[in-house]
C-alpha cells in the first residue's frame, strides 16, 4: 500500500505517524513546504519530499492535509496526478459540492472528506467519513485505514459537522476540562503534576468504564452519587455554574 500525505501540518503529520504505526509495511510519503518540517518523519522511516505532484503520482491513496485556504490551489497542482487513486481530504469546512467541483475531471476512483482528531497519532482517533464519490470497495478501504487508528463512522454531510465538533474540536474541549479539574485539584492541595495525572487517569477510567458497561453516562453517575453525598453536591454546583449548557453551547458555535 502506497500513501501520500500532502501537507505535514498538525493533522496531516499526526495522520502520517498513526498510519505508519498501524501499517508498518506501507510506503508512506509525507510532503511539506520546507525540508526542516520533514526531518522528524524521515527519522521515523517515512519517505519525504517537497514535491507534492511526485508524491501523489507514486501513491495509491492521496491524503490532503493542507489548510482550507490552500486546498483548491494544491488540488489544481495535483489535478493530473490523481487519476485512478483514492483521495482522502482532511480539509474541514469545505462544502461537499464545492470539493466535488475542484475534483472534477481528475479521474479519481473515490473521494472522501475525513475528519479525524489528533489522537490518530496514537491510534485512538474518532474519525468521521463522508463519501464525495466512490464505490463500496473504495469506501471499505478508507474505513479499514481509519478503523486501524481508532474508530470510524460513515455519515452524511450534515452529520459530518456534528462529528467534527464533538470528536475533533472535542479533543480541545475534553482537555480544557482536564485543565480545569487539575487547577481545582491544586486549589484543594495536590501538587500540579499530581493533579494533572489524577485528572487524566480519571477521564481515561471513566471512558473505559462507560465503554465496558455499555450504559448511559447518567446510569454510571447514579452509581457514584450517594444521597446527601459530596458527589451530588459537586455536580449540582457545576450545573448551577452552567456546566452542561456551556458544553452544548460550545458544540453549537
Amino acid at each position: 500500500m502506497k500513501i501520500a500525505i500532502i501537507g505535514a501540518g498538525n493533522m496531516g503529520g499526526a495522520t502520517a505517524l498513526g498510519l505508519a504505526a498501524a501499517f508498518p509495511g506501507a510506503r508512506i510519503t509525507v510532503t511539506a513546504k520546507h525540508a526542516a518540517t520533514l526531518e522528524k518523519y524521515a527519522e521515523r522511516g517515512l519517505q519525504t519530499t517537497l514535491d507534492n505532484v511526485a508524491a501523489a503520482r507514486d501513491a495509491e491513496i492521496v491524503v490532503l492535509g493542507v489548510k482550507p485556504w490552500l486546498a483548491q490551489g494544491v488540488l489544481q497542482q495535483l489535478h493530473g496526478a490523481l487519476g485512478g487513486k483514492i483521495l482522502i481530504s482532511l480539509v474541514a469546512g469545505v462544502p461537499a459540492d464545492e470539493m466535488r467541483g475542484w475534483l472534477s475531471g481528475t479521474g479519481l476512483t473515490g473521494a472522501y472528506t475525513v475528519i479525524p482528531n489528533l489522537a490518530i497519532e496514537y491510534r485512538e482517533s474518532m474519525t468521521f467519513i463522508h463519501e464525495l464519490s466512490g464505490t463500496s470497495e473504495t469506501l471499505r478501504t478508507v474505513q479499514m485505514l481509519f478503523d486501524a487508528v481508532g474508530r470510524s463512522a460513515v455519515v452524511d454531510e450534515r452529520r459530518l459537522h456534528a462529528g467534527m465538533m464533538l470528536a475533533s474540536c472535542g479533543t480541545a474541549f475534553a482537555l480544557r476540562y482536564v485543565r480545569a479539574a487539575a487547577e481545582g485539584g491544586v486549589e484543594l492541595g495536590l501538587y500540579p503534576r499530581e493533579a494533572v495525572e489524577a485528572a487524566l487517569q480519571t477521564v481515561k477510567g471513566a471512558a473505559v468504564l462507560l465503554e465496558a458497561r455499555g450504559t448511559h453516562p447518567e446510569a454510571e453517575i447514579d452509581r457514584v452519587t450517594t444521597p446527601g453525598g459530596i458527589t451530588i453536591r459537586g455536580l449540582n454546583a457545576m450545573e448551577a455554574a452552567g456546566f452542561t449548557a456551556a458544553v452544548i453551547a460550545g458544540l453549537k458555535v
